[in-house]
């Protein structure tokens, strides 16, 4: 089986063509007159119009609804530091999500350098290319400086999806599997296995919707992240706790909730028979989980779970969040991306789950019925839904929290 996906997947990268984007023409070429207007003479009227107000360039370019992908490639999915090059084919895998799901463009960039400040300058220089740019696959604790740098030079929205987008997802699907379980978010006693950007944005995400900090427990390689340890650095300080547990198998003692985003197979059949009653288990290594959902249920019968992979139900994906949200900033001409937005899109993605599914996922999974439950927390990533309803809380988030700036779409006014 191995070696048969192994084979698919080198084929579906390198034929008919290598590679799995390209850039297409959405203009006529096929005329003295269509060429003169394309390029020269005709192009010099939209560069005057750009020279004279830089918000034009919304109305005479692609700018509006391009996307740059952006990587150095030190931590791509579970392979770790690639490289920039190696890391090409996650990004062009992005950009066809990026269009097939929210219909927008993408140019990646694979940028060989892993200085957070040459990397910060590269972007900064290259920015006015873009209505937005997507951070990916950038190691922590690097991807923190240089997401918090760029939002604070660029006047576009910067999005780390490895950071904000798992924790949208994750949180989303949380509430859900809480509410099930009959548990509420401030409550709860979470460990999270995995300091990274993914964990730390998630447990920072969690508090702001209600959880307490005394009842986090972050876990890296070195044991429970705690107030006597001398090793953290700052972004990990925000998690420290007093605490005596000093491992994962101690942290789970008890716990309500389990967030995985460490490695395969860290988690024990012991460590779930010790979480209190009903908990909930977001194993979410890919592709191979902290414990494997045949492993939970046969010791549980009470729990919840989810995983990263689409051959098991309650898959937290990325997916369901990254395209929309860069499809309501993008939409509105948002500045930045707000934590309202982050919000919005939390409470939009719940909430879809909630209702009936269309006919369309259950054809597009092979279905004939599926509700909400315990099976069922989070919206399948093909539900046509998602566009229109995270789109626009999105959108919507972006003009009450101001930072929006929709009026600037008038400047398009050529008759």
């Amino acid at each position: 089986m191995k070696t048969d996906l192994r084979k698919a997947a080198l084929d579906y990268h390198s034929r008919p063509i290598p590679g799995k984007i390209a850039v297409i023409s959405t203009k006529p070429a096929l005329t003295q007159d269509d060429l003169s207007l394309c390029y020269t003479p005709g192009v010099a009227e939209p560069v005057r119009e750009i020279e004279l107000d830089k918000d034009t360039a919304y109305c005479y370019t692609s700018k509006g609804n391009l996307v740059g992908v952006i990587t150095n490639g030190t931590a791509v999915l579970g392979l770790g530091n690639v490289g920039a090059l190696a890391s090409k084919p996650v990004m062009e895998g992005k950009g066809v999500l990026f269009k097939h799901f929210a219909d927008i463009d993408v140019f990646d960039i694979e940028i060989d350098c892993e200085d957070p400040d040459k990397f910060i300058e590269t972007v900064v220089h290259i920015s006015p290319t873009f209505g937005a740019i997507n951070l990916e696959d950038i190691k922590a604790p690097e991807c923190f400086r240089i997401e918090q740098a760029l939002r604070e030079r660029l006047k576009i929205p910067v999005f780390h999806d490895d950071q904000h987008g798992t924790a949208i997802v994750v949180a989303a699907g949380l509430l859900n599997a809480l509410s099930l379980q009959g548990k509420k978010l401030e409550e709860v006693t979470i460990v999270c296995a995995g300091a990274g950007a993914a964990g730390i944005a998630t447990m920072r995400l969690l508090l702001k919707l209600g959880a307490k900090h005394e009842n986090l427990l972050m876990v890296d390689r070195n044991g429970v992240i705690n107030t006597e340890r001398d090793d953290l650095n700052p972004y990990k300080q925000e998690f420290a706790v007093k605490t005596s547990k000093r491992t994962l198998s101690e942290a789970m003692v008890g716990a309500d909730v389990f967030i995985g985003v460490s490695g395969p197979g860290l988690i024990t059949e012991g460590m779930i028979d010790s979480m209190g009653k009903k908990p909930v288990v977001f194993a979410l290594s890919n592709p191979i989980p902290e414990i494997m959902p045949e492993m939970v249920y046969a010791i549980r019968k009470d729990i919840i779970m989810a995983t990263g992979r689409s051959d098991y139900p309650n898959q937290v994906n990325n997916a369901l969040c990254f395209p929309y949200i860069f499809r309501g900033a993008l939409d509105v001409r948002a500045s930045t991306v707000s934590e309202a937005m982050y919000l919005a899109a939390v409470h939009a993605i719940k909430d879809l789950a909630k209702e009936a599914v269309v006919p369309e996922v259950l054809a597009a999974y092979q279905m004939t019925h599926l509700e909400f439950g315990s099976h069922y927390i989070l919206p399948k990533i093909m539900d046509p839904r998602l566009k229109k309803t995270v789109s626009h809380a999105v959108a919507q988030a972006a003009i009450s929290s101001g930072v929006a700036q929709v009026t600037a779409l008038t400047k398009c006014y050529l008759s």
